[in-house]
Order: C-alpha cells, then structure tokens, then sequence
C-alpha cells in the first residue's frame, strides 16, 4: 500500500519523508489556503518546493469546472514536474478531461467519488488515480469501506490499471481497514500515519528491556 500525505504544509510533508514510507501528497485549493497560499504564481511555486521534497506523485487541483478550462490549468500544472498528477473533478467535463489527459501520457487523478459507478467512469476514461472519499461518506452515515470494497472488484473483474486512493482518511483504523480491503493507496494526515507506529506494549516492552539493561550496568 502506498502512504500519500493529504497536506500543503513543507514541514509535515518533510517528516514523512525523513520516516523513509512517504510515496507521494495530495494537496487541494482549501489546503493551499489554510497554509496562506493564494494567487496563482505562488500556488504554482508551491507545488514546485512541494515536488522537490519527495519522491513521488504529488496531486495538484484544477479550479476549472469546465473542459477547457481544466485542460489549459492541468497542461500548466502538469508542465511544473513529471511528479505532477492533474487533479480532476468527477463530473462529466472531468471525465472527458480525464481522457484528454490520459492520450496524452499525463498522469491524473479523479477526486470526489463517491459510488463504485464513478470509479468505473474514471477506470474507462484511463485515470492513474481515483480518489473516493471515504471519511465524508461516514459523515453521513454511509459505509465509505464498503465504496472501497466494491471499486477493488469492479476493476479486478476488468484488470483496469487505475489505482485507488483512499481519501478522506481520517484516523489509524481507517488506514488499516483500507489496506485489508486492498486500496492500492491512503491518503490523510500526518497524525493518521504516525498513529501507526504506536502501541502501549510496545512503550511498555521498550521500557522494560531499558531498565533490564541499567540494572546490568
């Protein structure tokens, strides 16, 4: 399974890297506002420092609603660095942008789905990435794994190369959960991965062969 950080924070995305597990980020218009990054030539340099930090695949947004639109921002976008994924709305201009991008060798990612209908779409349309959005669907009471469960037989059934990425990652289990289910990719926060590394048995075993070790010395 591969980690993707959800952020547009350097630092964070930084102690990912320094983990040695991080294969790529996802970030989106509301994350670039919520670090203070507006105004499209400074969007744009972030994404650039954002691809210089890893080493993989880094998700950039498209504003655009319409097909023009989405082609001229994802051909910018995509220009920046080869680690760029043109990120895409799940909406019938995404979807023929999806195919636009996808003859031509660029790398995309079809972001807000929300039912195994969609994803279908995105497979067919030649999308690297489809993103549904797990922890949205449990606030509203629906089975957000269960979306992830049904993708992952469509495309098995099919063998489409489209990888999914589970978005909306909340928390630990839902890391967990996806990768039994067989989510090709997780996306979150930092404070969902670093979760992982952490078990009171563990801090209670190291503390122990710790104070073995004093009384030895």
């Amino acid at each position: 399974m591969k980690f993707f950080i959800d952020t547009a924070n350097l630092e964070q995305i930084k102690e990912a890297q320094a983990l040695g597990i991080l294969d790529g980020v996802t970030t989106n218009p509301s994350l670039m506002a919520k670090e203070g990054i507006t105004g499209e030539a400074n969007i744009i340099n972030h994404y650039k420092a954002i691809c210089e930090e890893v080493d993989g695949h880094v998700s950039a947004e498209v504003i655009s609603t319409d097909f023009e639109g989405m082609v001229k921002e994802g051909e910018v976008l995509a220009s920046l660095n080869p680690q760029i994924v043109v990120k895409l709305p799940m909406i019938a201009d995404g979807v023929k942008a999806c195919k636009y991008f996808s003859d031509k060798g660029i790398k995309t990612n079809v972001t807000l789905v929300f039912s195994a209908g969609q994803a279908l779409l995105a497979a067919k349309a030649g999308a690297t990435y489809v993103s549904p959005f797990i922890g949205r669907l449990d606030d509203i009471s629906t089975d957000g794994l269960n979306l992830i469960s049904e993708i992952r037989l469509i495309y098995d059934n099919y063998m489409y190369d489209t990888q999914i990425l589970a978005a909306s990652v909340r928390h630990t289990m839902h890391i967990i959960d996806c990768a039994k289910i067989g989510a090709d990719v997780m996306t979150g926060p930092l404070s969902a991965i670093t979760g992982l590394l952490k078990h009171p048995l563990t801090d209670s075993g190291l503390a122990k062969f710790l104070a073995d070790y004093q009384k030895g010395h």
